[in-house]
């Protein structure tokens, strides 16, 4: 496919996100080489898996996470990194769907995340950044009146703002203050080695010192039954609890994640010469544009997508279009893709997998709000853990009605994968894959696995790599 100079330039960090080029590993990988045992098994290796073994050791609880590949490397490493409550207008259709109440506790859970990440860029210096988030709208502005008034409901602040610094015509934006952004990696790095500025004398005298914390990277969980988990190398490690935080849950059945869940991605290009807009703006159309600025450079998402249904002129060609209409003397320094799992109500799946696994935790479904998704998630399988019981342990459950349109599109796509015939096949359950020509890689568009060129595994829930 023909590439012009721009798009040429453009293709300089292909894949790489400013967090990944950034950051330098600590320490050498440790890969598990022995069985062990521990309180709780962590698999996965991201911000919420860190997180998590952050807080078990607060209370004295050890844990071992299990990364099938390098800490930090998957969706964490690829975000845009904001932390916000402001989820596109999700308190209007959480009012619509679960009532004034569950809009509440959700709003609540979210701002206690940011106040908890605040708290803990003090101790680990990670460029956190108060800001304002917008979701404006290009064409309807009584979708934006309806969610302040969804704001006046739960009592927070509503204000729509018509002076917008977007480079396009808008109906205005429903503002949410105080807000932040950060560097992802800077903290889950510190707090993976405990990398902290200054450790006080309370701290290592607590419990927290007690308890172990163990990171074994390239070390993929191969099978879980009964309490032990075994790796792909053979080795076994035996835990009163297993989390899985693995982005999108390794276990089919019991569960059924796999028709509660859907995968988008979206794309980012990270420009410099390019004007500091002072906020976090988001369109409120799913597949609409998103801008935030980072030291020197204004990250531009969009080109969004169901996972293995790319749309024509979607990902980064509808970025780089609209790139040269509105920023022409700007230049490309990054860009890269994020790949998140969508739940079929908007709210994430958090506790436990399902009735009859109670030693077995799951955090998925975090709908493109992976970072307070995940201190969420980290607050609430700490409490179940260790205290049996979580304030937000309903509004999240796992086990809610999963009887929505969405289940029925889900249901749709994945038959329609499963019975085309022809072409390379997902090792997941078989449905046939399309080729992404943008990013040369083979795409499932039932449940989102995604393989290299020569058939090895990118993005789960595939385990094993195909044949092409």
């Amino acid at each position: 496919m023909y590439m012009n100079e721009y798009e040429v330039a453009c293709m300089g960090q292909i894949g790489k996100s400013i967090w990944i080029d950034q950051i330098q590993r600590p320490e050498e990988i440790t890969r598990l080489e022995q069985d062990k045992e521990t309180d709780v098994l962590i698999v996965g290796g991201g911000m919420t898996g860190i997180l998590l073994a952050h807080r078990l050791k607060e209370d004295g609880i050890s844990s071992i996470i299990a990364e099938a590949k390098t800490i930090g490397s998957g969706t964490s490493g690829n975000t845009t990194a904001k932390i916000t409550a402001q989820h596109g207008l999700i308190y209007t259709d959480i009012i619509n769907r679960y009532g004034t109440e569950k809009a509440q506790m959700y709003y609540d859970a979210n701002i206690q995340a940011i106040d908890q990440f605040r708290t803990l860029s003090e101790r680990y210096p990670c460029d956190f950044e108060a800001n304002n988030a917008y979701v404006f709208s290009t064409d309807n502005r009584l979708k934006l009146e309806r969610e302040a008034d969804a704001y006046a409901k739960i009592k927070i602040p509503a204000r729509i703002d018509d002076d917008l610094p977007l480079p396009f015509e808008t109906k205005g934006a429903v503002i949410m203050e105080n807000q932040a952004q950060f560097h992802p990696l800077k903290l889950l790095y510190a707090l993976a080695y405990n990398k902290e500025a200054k450790a006080s004398k309370e701290a290592k005298a607590s419990k927290e010192a007690k308890a172990s914390k163990e990171i074994y990277e390239q070390t993929q969980i191969h099978r879980i039954d009964n309490g032990k988990a075994i790796t792909d190398q053979g080795k076994t490690i035996t835990a009163k609890y297993i989390v899985l935080a693995t982005h999108y849950p390794m276990i089919n059945i019991p569960g059924l994640y796999f028709v509660k869940l859907y995968q988008h991605r979206s794309y980012v290009i990270a420009l410099e010469n390019a004007p500091d807009l002072n906020g976090m703006y988001l369109s409120e159309k799913e597949d609409g544009l998103s801008f935030r600025n980072y030291q020197n450079l204004l990250f531009v998402g969009g080109g969004d997508h169901k996972t293995g249904k790319c749309r024509h002129g979607g990902g980064y060609v509808e970025l780089r279009d609209m790139i040269r209409t509105f920023y022409p003397e700007a230049n490309c320094r990054y860009h890269w893709a994020a790949q998140d799992c969508m739940s079929l109500d908007g709210i994430p799946y958090i506790g436990k997998f399902n009735g009859s696994k109670y030693h077995l935790f799951v955090a998925t479904g975090f709908n493109k709000w992976g970072m307070t998704g995940a201190m969420i998630a980290a607050g609430v399988i700490k409490d179940l853990i260790a205290h049996g019981k979580s304030e937000y342990e309903e509004l999240y459950s796992p086990r809610r009605s999963i009887f929505t349109k969405q289940l029925g599109n889900n249901l749709i796509s994945a038959a329609s994968g499963l019975l085309k015939f022809g072409g390379p096949r997902c090792s997941h359950m078989g449905c046939k894959l399309h080729w992404n020509r943008a990013e040369m890689t083979w795409d499932c568009p039932c449940h989102g696995s995604r393989f290299g060129e020569g058939g090895s595994v990118i993005d789960n829930p595939a385990k094993r790599r195909i044949n092409v």
